[in-house]
């Protein structure tokens, strides 16, 4: 009994040990088809099921008094990360940082130029073409990247071997929608949609006791706007986000800090937000982008159209 005692005394103290020795701060599991978890054996692997990649391009930008930074980087990797579940597809993230240039006056945003985002993403991608991989699903995650996606597909289409297509625009005709009524009053950047998105993908991160509804000053044109910008008006919404949301030195004075007391842009009370509507958005988005990636699949097998 005595000898029983002492071992079990022994493993325990060995245990204690081992986690001694391991990082208190590391709580990764590893997740399949996520490149940054994966060995290179495991990635030639799959490039005999896939030669598809999801690429997210994100931001690192403030999201008011109660999301992180990395609230574009890290809810786009996430949506990513579930699609490469239910479908073999490679999930590489490139940079976290994109083009914020309006939210540079919170401390913590980062900005990079157009030029230098596809730049990086581009050489990425030559990176992955190289390796084997041939189609590419971008994923943009930031409204201020919308352009520069744009440019990054075309830019892989004209220069590369590579095919591209706009995950976002590709898997539309796919959604079905969710139960989540529309919204009454203007509702955009670090608001209701977004939190409940974040407590969906990222809830360890919100910080709903910080939450504090802003308030906002807009030039009186755009204010006057904002009645037909919520009624779905697509010509008001599209002549509004012209103008709205632009860098302090293009002298708009419609920067975030310009408008908005807290850096979000949206006046519906945040204590709405739910992680089931991030649930229902988010299936919405996983489930389609899926059925467009099988669709891709049927209309253009691996391996079809080599040289």
């Amino acid at each position: 009994m005595l000898r029983i005692t002492l071992l079990i005394v022994l493993l325990s103290l060995s245990c204690i040990d081992a986690r001694a020795q391991q990082n208190p701060l590391w709580d990764q599991a590893k997740v399949r088809n996520y490149l940054p978890h994966m060995t290179s054996p495991e990635v030639s692997d799959l490039l005999t099921r896939t030669d598809m990649v999801i690429i997210p391009v994100a931001s690192l930008e403030q999201h008011g008094l109660h999301l992180p930074i990395g609230t574009d980087y890290l809810n786009g990797l996430e949506r990513a990360k579930l699609i490469a579940q239910r479908t073999d597809v490679l999930v590489a993230p490139i940079m976290m940082p994109g083009q914020s240039p309006y939210h540079m006056e919170f401390a913590g945003s980062i900005t990079l130029s157009s030029e230098t985002i596809q730049a990086v993403y581009v050489e990425a991608i030559q990176s992955l073409i190289r390796h084997g991989f041939k189609r590419f699903l971008i994923l943009n995650a930031h409204g201020g990247n919308r352009a520069i996606t744009t440019f990054i597909v075309d830019r892989i289409n004209q220069e590369t071997a590579g095919i591209a297509v706009d995950l976002g625009a590709a898997s539309a005709p796919f959604r079905e929608g969710t139960s989540i009524p529309p919204n009454q009053v203007f509702d955009r950047h670090g608001g209701v949609g977004e939190t409940s998105n974040s407590l969906y993908l990222m809830p360890t991160l919100v910080d709903m006791d910080a939450a504090e509804t802003a308030t906002l000053t807009l030039p009186p044109h755009l204010e006057a706007m904002l009645p037909d910008v919520v009624a779905g008006d697509e010509t008001a919404l599209r002549v509004f986000l012209a103008e709205g949301l632009k860098a302090t030195e293009t002298g708009k004075g419609t920067s975030s800090a310009d408008m908005s007391s807290t850096g979000v842009w949206g006046v519906r009370d945040l204590e709405e937000s739910t992680a089931d509507q991030g649930r229902q958005v988010t299936e919405d988005l996983v489930q389609a982008a899926v059925r467009f990636i099988e669709r891709w699949n049927e209309l253009r097998p691996m391996g079809s159209g080599e040289q």
